[in-house]
């Protein structure tokens, strides 16, 4: 039976056990919350990103969860500066034109501030003058820094990005800088 876990990666965590940067480099890892041998994060999320990162220790899982070809949805919160126009979220819907080409169409709608969600440490900037709101994008790629630069191509750069759902894994019960075991999906053949 494959190992599942399901952790809520803090902001500024590398999604990684070890930190094989510059000499001297101090960034948080995954050994600092995750103390569980042969699992390996499924897929990325950026350091500066936060939520749901799932770790394995089934190869075929990890490939069917991060490989873009299998377009397993992901589901993210982004704070955005500024109010995205009906316009804005309708080039989002039918796939926006960043520099490696066109995304595929994703699912996006305003929403407000997620009920439970937790301070990011440190704070997001805030400019007095300019408000911010929050949207939802379910994606089925996964390039390097996708959300962002889709909401900066529309004119909406994001100012905190949270991946709530993975497939059919959630954040729902997970604290930041908590893990949780969660139910393995068959890998099949």
């Amino acid at each position: 039976m494959s190992r599942l876990i399901l952790f809520n990666k803090p902001y500024d965590v590398l999604s990684q056990f070890t930190d094989k940067g510059t000499q001297g480099s101090t960034a948080r890892t995954l050994s600092e919350f995750i103390d569980v041998p042969g699992v390996y994060a499924a897929g990325r999320l950026d350091r500066d990103s936060e939520g749901l990162l799932v770790l394995t220790d089934d190869g075929r899982l990890q490939d069917r969860i991060a490989n873009p070809k299998k377009k397993m949805t992901k589901c993210y919160w982004a704070q955005v500066e500024g109010v995205p126009s009906d316009e804005a979220l309708e080039l989002l819907r039918n796939g926006i034109v960043l520099k490696d080409g066109k995304t595929r169409p994703a699912k996006v709608r305003r929403m407000e501030e997620p009920p439970f969600l937790w301070e990011r440490t440190p704070p997001i900037r805030v400019r007095k003058s300019v408000p911010d709101s929050w949207i939802e994008l379910v994606i089925s790629e996964g390039r390097n820094r996708q959300v962002r630069r889709m909401t900066a191509a529309a004119g909406y750069p994001t100012l905190r990005l949270i991946r709530y759902r993975v497939g059919s894994w959630t954040l729902d019960g997970i604290k930041s800088g908590e893990w949780v075991d969660g139910p393995a999906l068959s890998t099949g053949t």
